[in-house]
């Protein structure tokens, strides 16, 4: 499992430390202290080294207030405390690091400018708390789930601009009800069409949507409620986080007809969590993954094999959030002995004629391979585009009716 870049993945928990592992070292590399952390209440603000923090929820167990916690990879101690209105659990934080989404239990999306943690919006968005948020691929949309099984659309310019209060309704692109109980994870991008998202919910199903309308396109059917959905970057496959302790493997085929997928016609793998799954993600292009349970167990999987090949045995009694801190350039220096300052940065990638020199003939096959998959893969963006423009169609109508309504109201002044 071994790997050029490092491969980390960062858990959290209501009541421990946040722990970052190198998946490809097999070793805990940093531990970060001071969090108490909810359910999807963990993410990675940005992607440079120098400019890449880590963002925790945290809710106060003696006051009961709530703010996000923001982290340097090189301290275990938080260097800034973002005040909030309300507790929040889910984040997400655009592709760039300059603003961050935090889920309020009223039902709100807030957003927060990075570092500063200045509110530069918030948005009253579903009637019950938020669960999870999440950006689309090309950064201009954030989708929301709720308690109430409501998913809604907002382009993000709407929540990081300047404008004047406006309704709810002229500014959100899309809100449909999608499940009959709360949306537990949204994800879109990787392996999937551009235009779609996938949602899980604990009604114990994943509900497959049109981004550019909203409407339904399928339904996956599971035998327990499904916390978190991993996509595969080159192969036509979900990994689905059971509260059963199983991992359960799905395919979204685009030429598949049918419109409901049962349990019974999904595989898992052999091996199982004995607490609930909260989540999974995949490393080292799709070859391994990790998932993690609440009972603070952390495995981490050959896909090929189905296989386990390593497995933590968290301190912490329990795991809230996983999530992929991979392409982030850390420090072997900065050990599990926390509070200990950086030293030699890791590269991140070697030089393509380094790369192909030290390449194996096998690995040379296997690039061969992606690129074939990469050559389908920009077909299919093509045959996609058009859903794209009429994405930006749609936002370009409502920036013009923005317009059209600040050039009316000059007129009444």
């Amino acid at each position: 499992m071994s790997s050029s870049s490092p491969e980390i993945v960062l858990t959290s928990s209501p009541d421990g430390p946040i722990v970052a592992y190198d998946v490809s070292a097999g070793t805990i590399v940093a531990q970060f202290t001071g969090s108490r952390s909810p359910r999807r209440g963990l993410t990675v603000v940005g992607k440079d080294f120098g400019k890449s923090y880590i963002a925790a929820s945290h809710i106060s167990p003696t006051t009961g207030c709530g703010s996000i916690h923001l982290y340097k990879w090189w301290s275990s101690t938080a260097f800034h405390n973002l005040p909030l209105p309300e507790p929040v659990a889910p984040l997400a934080a655009s592709f760039d690091g300059l603003y961050l989404f935090a889920g309020g239990i009223s039902g709100s999306v807030h957003t927060l400018s990075v570092p500063s943690g200045n509110v530069l919006k918030s948005l009253p968005t579903h009637n019950k708390p938020v669960t999870c948020v999440g950006v689309n691929h090309d950064e201009s949309l954030l989708i929301s789930g709720s308690d109430d099984g409501t998913i809604a659309i907002v382009p993000i310019f709407r929540l990081v601009g300047d404008s004047e209060c406006e309704n709810v309704e002229d500014i959100i692109l899309h809100k449909f009800a999608a499940h009959s109980d709360s949306v537990t994870a949204i994800v879109s991008g990787s392996g999937l069409c551009y235009s779609q998202i996938i949602s899980c919910s604990a009604d114990s199903t994943c509900k497959f949507w049109s981004l550019r309308r909203g409407t339904h396109l399928r339904t996956v059917v599971f035998p327990c409620t499904i916390s978190g959905i991993a996509l595969h970057p080159t192969e036509p496959e979900f990994y689905a986080a059971g509260s059963d302790g199983s991992v359960y493997i799905g395919s979204f085929m685009v030429g598949s007809r049918k419109n409901v997928i049962q349990g019974s016609e999904l595989m898992t793998f052999p091996h199982k969590h004995r607490g609930a799954v909260v989540s999974a993600v995949l490393v080292n292009a799709g070859r391994n993954m990790v998932s993690a349970s609440e009972d603070g167990i952390v495995l981490i999987w050959d896909v090929g094999e189905g296989q386990v090949i390593m497995a933590f045995g968290n301190e912490m009694s329990s795991i809230s959030d996983l999530v992929s801190a991979t392409g982030i350039s850390y420090n072997k220096g900065h050990s599990s002995a926390v509070g200990k300052n950086v030293a030699t940065e890791c590269d991140i990638a070697l030089s393509c004629e380094e790369l192909i020199k030290t390449m194996p003939v096998r690995q040379m096959i296997e690039m061969e391979d992606l690129l074939k998959v990469a050559a389908e893969d920009r077909n299919r963006a093509i045959d996609t585009l058009e859903s794209a423009i009429a994405i930006y169609e749609k936002l370009l109508e409502l920036i013009l009716n923005e317009a059209k309504k600040c050039t009316l109201s000059s007129k009444q002044r």
